[in-house]
């Protein structure tokens, strides 16, 4: 290029000429935007905006958007290099949107849809309570229309600044995704770049049809950290939407002027196979859930399956600080999970096993009795000593531990016998064998399957609540904390290296995570903090033995349908909204004329 040229250029407004991350070559705006952002040199897929990505998919002037002003809190006070609400009002600034999701209700080849986008340009597409709560209202509305559910996803995982809260999304969508799966509801997931974390780990990974655009790169854990987990290069291509593809991940991979056509083709399909329910009929749920409603509740429920708030167990010193709190979670000398098993219930019979590839150490699971009572427990196993830790690969499960926890859950459903977790992990393994097996969709698949489950569930944090890996197992009816134990949406090393840009300050972002037990207690998320006597494990495990068996009482009595409608209202219930956001799903028959189904 000349000098001459260079020189033109540089004289014209920013953002007409920008130079393709792949192949270098230099492309104007028009040309690039008639190439759908797809680069007509290399083929390399460019960024798409929400708004351009909704044109892209859906039949012309179709598109209703709902929701547009639901809005983040600031629900932890949190702040990094920058306080929480001066990056949500930048994001907004720069984007033009309240926050990170874009719901509607649209047509894609003349036939009725719910389209939810992420937008990676609003904090990298992160999701919070408010992406989280668009997720749950877009598959709730298509359940209520028995149309298909269509999810486009470009996120970096969830958004730290929102915490714990943030991290129950995951459970909150998989919950809502699992009610279209009773229900016939077709969902259809759309992958593109990126796609990490949370999101791959929930309602991203759980669609009927997966759709990979080209370019898309997707995973749990992203290339660096698995890179500085195994120490060594990763391979070449590893999580592309081919490796995905290759992998038995996603079920096709389809350039970016093509996924229209696609999406067409598999939503006509659907309306052709009759699925989702009777054309412009709302259809109930399994739960209790009215057509049309502003939210689920039982008809008529005579339980009260409601936990009490937790108080501060008695006996115990004040407050302590985060940091000491991430200490004592991650003690050597804590009870493991073998040791609280012995102490806590009687007549172990361990099962191995995920039937399908091996038997994972990281999680230890079989049949017990809790005062006499049938039970099937499941929990994180760390170790002794060294040696055992690196047996049980520290606590952190790969794939196949957690269809070992489907498993046994499974199990446990069709025996009619409750389920008994113990959560303490610093996370699901994040390394290549992981993701050659799909950590992503075993950690979402658990999700949906104890959102769902039709029997009692009680949870216990007893240690370590790492993000994903330990929420897979705490989806529960009760969810109990031992006053030393805490969860987290990242580590505290995690989070001040992404967010301070220095792992050393840890402690910080261990205070501002909000991640103790006692915090958790005032957000809402535990249902009790059980006592630790110092020094007195034996009396410890007695408490939370005690603990367990009265929640099974109290939940002994309901029926299924009822606790099913009680469990989908708290995971339903996860996350803080700004004052003033919608309550609510769209009205019976929103979609504009012409529409059919």
């Amino acid at each position: 290029m000349s000098a001459s040229t260079l020189d033109l250029i540089n004289g014209l407004p920013d953002g007409v000429w920008r130079p393709c991350p792949r192949c270098a070559a230099l492309l104007h705006r028009d040309r690039l935007a008639r190439a759908l952002h797809t680069c007509p040199e290399c083929g390399h897929h460019l960024p798409l905006p929400a708004d351009e990505r909704i044109a892209l998919l859906v039949d012309p002037d179709s598109f209703v958007e709902h929701d547009a002003d639901l809005a983040a809190a600031d629900p932890l006070e949190f702040t990094d290099r920058m306080p929480y609400p001066q990056r949500l009002a930048r994001a907004r600034a720069r984007t033009g949107r309240a926050d990170g999701a874009v719901l509607g209700l649209a047509t894609i080849g003349g036939h009725r849809v719910v389209l939810v986008v992420l937008d990676f340009a609003f904090l990298g597409g992160s999701m919070g309570s408010v992406v989280g709560e668009k997720v749950a209202r877009a598959a709730e509305t298509a359940l209520d229309h028995g149309v298909p559910l269509v999810a486009v996803s470009a996120s970096g995982g969830a958004r730290m600044q929102e915490g714990v809260l943030s991290l129950l999304q995951m459970a909150k969508t998989a919950a809502a995704i699992r009610l279209l799966r009773d229900a016939g509801v077709p969902y259809l997931s759309v992958l593109t770049d990126p796609v990490y974390g949370g999101v791959a780990a929930s309602f991203a990974s759980l669609g009927d049809v997966i759709v990979a655009e080209e370019g898309t790169r997707a995973g749990f854990a992203g290339p660096r950290v698995i890179e500085q987990t195994i120490r060594q290069p990763l391979p070449a291509g590893f999580q592309t939407a081919r490796f995905l593809h290759e992998h038995g991940h996603v079920d096709l991979v389809v350039r970016r002027a093509e996924l229209r056509g696609v999406l067409s083709r598999l939503v006509g399909f659907c309306v052709a196979a009759g699925a989702g329910g009777a054309p412009g009929q709302p259809v109930g749920d399994p739960v209790g859930h009215p057509p049309g409603g502003a939210g689920l509740r039982s008809r008529g429920s005579r339980h009260d399956v409601r936990p009490p708030r937790p108080p501060r167990p008695a006996g115990t010193a004040g407050s302590v600080d985060a940091w000491t709190a991430v200490g004592r979670a991650r003690a050597a000398d804590r009870p493991t999970v073998r040791q609280h098993v012995e102490r806590i219930f009687g007549d172990f019979v361990e099962l191995h096993g995920d039937r399908w590839e091996r038997d994972d150490s990281a999680i230890v699971g079989g049949l017990a009795r809790l005062d006499g009572a049938p039970v099937v427990v499941v929990g994180h196993a760390k170790g002794r000593d060294t040696r055992e830790n690196v047996a049980n690969n520290f606590g952190m499960p790969h794939p196949a531990g957690y269809r070992k926890v489907m498993r046994l859950f499974e199990l446990a459903q069709r025996w009619g016998v409750p389920v008994v977790t113990l959560v303490d992990t610093p996370g699901a393994y994040p390394g290549l064998a992981a993701e050659e097996g799909n950590q992503s969709g075993a950690i979402a698949e658990t999700l949906a399957l104890a959102a769902g489950l039709r029997t009692p569930v009680v949870a216990v944090i007893t240690g370590e609540g790492g993000s994903g890996g330990a929420l897979a197992l705490a989806v529960a009816d009760r969810l109990l904390i031992q006053e030393n134990g805490i969860f987290s949406v990242i580590s505290p090393e995690g989070c001040a290296a992404i967010l301070f840009g220095d792992a050393g300050q840890a402690p910080v972002a261990a205070r501002v995570l909000r991640l103790r037990a006692e915090d958790l207690g005032r957000l809402g998320v535990v249902d009790e903090i059980l006592s630790e006597p110092p020094g007195d494990p034996e009396r410890a495990a007695g408490l939370v033995a005690e603990a367990v068996a009265r929640s099974l009482r109290q939940l002994a009595g309901v029926p299924v349908e009822e606790l099913l409608a009680a469990r989908y209202r708290r995971l339903r219930g996860y996350g803080v909204l700004a004052p003033g956001a919608a309550a609510g799903r769209p009205a019976a028959e929103p979609w504009k004329e012409g529409a059919h189904v």
